[in-house]
């Protein structure tokens, strides 16, 4: 291709933030050669394996009876992820907190909302960024959703289930719960079968 055939390409690229900028190489007197690189949202078009990778080392660990390491990185993982939620929720009223919690999980990738109805509040999950997971093992959900009802001060109750055929995950808000001590790993293992 001709040097302007590429300029123009590239520009087009870069202006549709599929490529960026990464540097200058000199080699040499003349100008210096820009060099380019993929953005996150021009690598995010290719094809990625990671969620199949994912799920066949859960597979792994759990048909070997490894299945314990699975829990105890999820228990390390939500004791990290609770810290950071309660910081982001410090100050945060209670009857702002199902909104906050909601938007905290949209950034992970789960497309939550809060629907309300004659029955109450509901958080809906449209989107599961762990599918490849829990085609395997149900561990994630059990300890996200131990998070959130830790963050809410209540119980969550499963109205429907995205690995059951549902178009999403649906859990109403249980009756508030009376003052206990966080504990995640506790309900993690009281239910850990994978």
């Amino acid at each position: 291709m001709a040097a302007e055939t590429v300029r123009s390409h590239l520009q087009a690229l870069v202006a549709q933030s599929l490529v960026v900028r990464s540097g200058l190489v000199r080699s040499g007197p003349g100008r210096p050669r820009i060099r380019y690189r993929l953005s996150d949202a021009g690598d995010a078009l290719f094809p990625r394996r990671d969620g199949e990778l994912l799920r066949e080392l859960a597979r792994f660990l759990v048909d070997s009876g490894q299945g314990s390491l699975l829990e105890s990185f999820f228990t390390e993982r939500l004791r990290r992820k609770r810290a950071e939620a309660e910081a982001r929720l410090d100050g945060v009223p209670a009857d702002e907190r199902l909104e906050a919690v909601a938007r905290m999980l949209s950034e992970e990738g789960f497309l939550a909302e809060v629907v309300t109805d004659d029955s109450g509040s509901h958080l809906r999950l449209a989107h599961c960024p762990l599918r490849e997971f829990v085609g395997v093992s149900r561990l994630p959900c059990r300890a996200e959703m131990a998070l959130v009802g830790e963050l809410l001060d209540r119980p969550l109750l499963r109205e429907s289930f995205i690995p059951d055929g549902a178009s999403s995950c649906t859990y109403a808000l249980g009756p508030a719960a009376p003052p206990r001590p966080r504990s995640t790993t506790a309900t993690l293992r009281r239910r850990s079968t994978p």
